[in-house]
């Protein structure tokens, strides 16, 4: 698996300046890929083993070839069948050579993005840091098997040098995997996106078939490897196909998970809210009002509710239409969200009448945050909400306050606070009675 830049890319990195953290790490991948290879190079060859520069060629375009036989990471980047080259390149070649070889396969591929409109910024760190990472995958892998005892060119399997090559692959893969959650990382994004069953068993099998590909290589006649190579081209094209309509699947899931998640909201949401004011509704206050009450109890805690109705509101509903009355109702919602603390809740109970619970709450500091909500709907200008011939009008609103004893229950709350609010309207209105 490696980074890929797809067409239209909107990810952070394609907005961002073109000097940072990824492409510096792409960078030093590289160099560090180049140095090691010259420094390891000098002092053990490249071209092993008698095969020569057509072999290395074949090797290279080869390793295109199983890179370009690849499809979207379903969450960051490219998953191919290249590991089918470098492990075969290995167990032919050697590591240095494989090394290089696959380096350079992994250099070149990015750039036929260009022709996709893809920026030449996301190319470049693509192309760097895949050449750096597969170079150094390659050679710190490969001379690990060599140095445990594992045989080059490969021509027969045993106990042993299954269990090395198991253990190549293995690693092969961390070292991959490592490398591209550091890019992820450094992008800003989560490295948790790398992880994928599927496509790690795609190149893990990759890496199976390769042995299998050595082998051949090394032990058959030329027109067996290239039936061998044949046949194997075309499993890659299948699992191709096959990976991209799961892929397509998993989508066309997660979009629909997605839309029943959003739908599930929305219907919460419509049994807990008023839909006008967008407040707690009465069903929810109810229940909300029953559990805090025994918790009051049970706690030995302060709790007050306040009971609010906006005055003359029949009044507004007939001279100036049902409409302005709905945008008045949003309006004092709104007042009492702004004027309430984030630990109250509000909720409309009927309809011009709210109700307010105050937990932790006595009934003089709920008085308090009552009376600067009076004084706010006083002296709201109302005109942009009634329009031109509401310019004068004056709303007010009226409040009847209740504190929850040892012995309250909910409707004796409520009670309470309802009569308490008659008597502010009976004594005229706009104003509280605690």
């Amino acid at each position: 698996m490696f980074v890929t830049m797809r067409t239209g890319s909107t990810s952070p990195v394609a907005d961002s300046p073109f000097w940072r953290g990824d492409i510096f790490f792409a960078l030093a991948m590289f160099v560090v890929a180049c140095i090691a290879i010259a420094y390891v190079g000098r002092h053990s060859g490249f071209i092993l083993h008698g095969y020569g520069w057509g072999i290395s060629a074949f090797f290279l375009l080869y390793g295109i070839f199983t890179i370009t036989v690849g499809y979207p990471h379903p969450g960051f980047g490219h998953v191919s069948f290249d590991r089918v080259a470098q492990v075969a390149s290995i167990l032919v070649l050697g590591p240095v050579d494989a090394a290089w070889i696959n380096g350079l396969a992994s250099l070149i591929y990015p750039w036929h993005r260009l022709f996709n409109k893809v920026p030449l910024r996301s190319v470049i760190i693509a192309s760097l840091h895949n050449s750096g990472m597969m170079t150094l995958v390659v050679l710190s892998c490969g001379l690990l098997y060599t140095h445990l005892g594992g045989p080059i060119p490969l021509t027969s399997l045993d106990l042993a040098t299954g269990g090395l090559l198991l253990l190549l692959v293995l690693s092969m893969q961390l070292l991959n995997d490592l490398s591209m959650m550091c890019l992820i990382y450094l992008r800003g994004s989560d490295p948790s996106r790398l992880l994928n069953v599927f496509s790690t068993g795609v190149e893990l099998t990759s890496g199976l078939m390769a042995v299998v590909v050595a082998i051949v290589f090394v032990r058959l006649e030329p027109v067996v490897f290239v039936l061998l190579l044949l046949v194997l081209s075309i499993g890659m094209l299948v699992l191709k196909q096959f990976a991209q309509m799961r892929a397509r699947l998993e989508f066309l899931v997660e979009k629909r998970t997605e839309e029943l998640r959003l739908k599930s909201l929305e219907l919460e949401q419509q049994a807990t809210h008023d839909k006008l004011t967008g407040l707690f509704n009465r069903r929810y206050a109810d229940d909300y009002l029953q559990r805090e009450i025994e918790a009051t109890r049970r706690h030995d805690r302060d709790f007050t509710v306040a009971l609010a109705d906006v005055d003359h509101f029949k009044q507004i509903n007939d001279s100036f239409s049902h409409a302005v009355g709905d945008r008045v109702l949003q309006r004092i919602s709104a007042i009492l969200v702004e004027r309430c603390r984030k630990t109250d809740v509000v909720a409309r109970y009927g309809g011009e009448e709210f109700l307010l619970c105050f937990p932790d709450t006595n009934s003089e500091f709920a008085e308090q945050i009552c009376g600067q909500i009076r004084k706010a709907v006083e002296r709201t200008d109302w005109a942009d909400v009634i329009g031109v011939g509401g310019a004068n009008t004056r709303i007010t609103i009226s409040f009847g306050i209740a504190e929850v004893n040892d012995d309250s229950r909910r409707t004796g709350i409520l009670s309470d606070a309802d009569n308490r609010l008659y008597m502010a309207k009976h004594k005229g209105r706009n104003r509280i009675v605690v």
